[in-house]
């Protein structure tokens, strides 16, 4: 079977590809530890800029391992079992880096809400987004109502999932769901798209994400005193400076991450 997670560096991209496609890349314990693992690598790494996630075979992840839950026994096994899977979604969201999904076949159940953990998404014209759970009697997890409802209205958010929605990637962009649709290669198509991260200042790119991740749970004075704090530092970095000095010697910043 090999490694089930392959890890790649290219162009200060680190590519991180689920590497189980005789199972769709569903969700199993191994699985979400090596990706977990190779998330914390890669962003402990000072060259790598941003992080795309992607699917190897006919999808990107088929969710959660049916087979792996049918061995737990208990409510509290399962409670174990949902914690877990879950910090790979919450990993996504906390670490510094922006991670792109690149997404082609299925996101399904938690493959979507893995998805949805990205900062962006790039999909394939032809990805579903498969909201499955209703199917089964059951609610969606690893935070995809949270995500969900950021990027749409309640009461789509509840239509879809209530009625075990398979969204297409076009109606996924037309909702604002996912950044890109390609016609080619998703892997490339997301290289392309991370090309203003990997040209950009990575120090300001991280102070990005975090307010806009928590930009929602802030009081209003709270929200305008951390902008500010944060912006009266970034006026001190290396970054703002040479971006001051290349705009007025009209030329392309050369960002340094300081």
């Amino acid at each position: 079977m090999g490694n089930l997670v392959e890890i790649e560096v290219k162009d200060r991209i680190g590519h991180i590809r689920l590497n189980r496609p005789y199972k769709l890349n569903a969700l199993s314990r191994e699985l979400v530890e090596e990706v977990i693992q190779s998330l914390n690598s890669l962003s402990r790494d000072e060259e790598i800029m941003v992080i795309i996630l992607s699917g190897e075979g006919k999808a990107f992840c088929a969710g959660g391992d049916i087979a792996a839950m049918k061995n737990l026994n208990d409510a509290y096994e399962v409670a174990k079992w949902i914690d877990f899977v879950s910090d790979l979604s919450k990993k996504m969201i906390d670490i510094d880096k922006y991670v792109i999904a690149a997404v082609h076949g299925y996101a399904a159940g938690a493959g979507f809400s893995i998805a949805l953990a990205a900062d962006f998404i790039v999909a394939d014209e032809n990805a579903k987004f498969a909201l499955s759970f209703s199917n089964i009697g059951l609610i969606p997890d690893l935070g995809l109502i949270k995500l969900l409802s950021e990027r749409i209205s309640p009461q789509i958010a509840k239509e879809w999932i209530s009625s075990g929605k398979v969204i297409s990637a076009e109606e996924a962009y037309s909702n604002g769901i996912i950044n890109r649709v390609s016609k080619g290669s998703v892997v490339e198509e997301a290289v392309r798209f991370a090309e203003f991260i990997v040209q950009g200042p990575s120090v300001s790119n991280k102070y990005v994400k975090y307010l806009v991740n928590h930009v929602g749970e802030l009081h209003k004075e709270t929200a305008f005193m951390q902008e500010n704090m944060i912006q009266a530092m970034l006026l001190q970095t290396y970054d703002h400076k040479e971006g001051v000095d290349a705009f007025f010697e009209k030329r392309t910043p050369q960002f340094a991450g300081k």
